[in-house]
């Protein structure tokens, strides 16, 4: 049996995005339990050269978005990047996995090969699809969701690794 490009890419994205969302509303869930301005966690950053939480789910999604887009030829939705708060970021959560789960199969398998650049300030990364997904993608909305996880876990929100990986199946 041989895996298509949407089972590779779609499912694992989808995934870790609810899951981000889990983490989200337990933090939220712990500021108002705690009397903690949610605006402590929402721009806390774990060293000063880093981005804040904000910025870690607008990448997770951002990412998400741009796969689909990229392999499809479709346009991405645009969001504005103004989150101030945990229902903002699970909403935008929300609209990306609306985006995300609209595209069927048909729509992303056999795109392996099709090429893909992205523009950069520091010059074009050119891709093949599928080491897009494996090399640029995945790793990129990993690397988010994991530094938002420690971001909240950093700062005393009751959260472990399976509240990161979410339920297995």
């Amino acid at each position: 049996m041989s895996i298509g490009m949407y089972q590779l890419a779609i499912p694992p994205v989808v995934r870790a995005l609810e899951n981000l969302r889990h983490l989200l509303s337990k933090a939220a869930s712990h500021c108002e339990s705690r009397k903690i301005e949610p605006a402590a966690l929402i721009q806390y950053r774990l060293f000063p050269d880093m981005r804040p939480l904000t910025f870690q789910v607008q990448v997770a999604c951002d990412m998400a978005k741009g796969c689909v887009a990229r392999l499809t030829g479709l346009e991405a939705p645009r969001f504005e990047d103004n989150e101030q708060s945990f229902a903002d970021l699970e909403s935008r959560i929300d609209r990306t996995l609306a985006f995300v789960r609209g595209i069927g199969a048909a729509q992303i398998d056999g795109t392996e090969s099709k090429p893909v650049t992205i523009k950069t300030p520091r010059g074009d990364l050119n891709f093949q699809g599928l080491g897009y997904v494996q090399g640029f993608v995945l790793p990129n909305v990993y690397f988010h969701c994991t530094t938002a996880y420690n971001i909240l876990r950093h700062n005393g929100v009751e959260i472990g690794k399976m509240d990161f990986l979410g339920k297995p199946g």
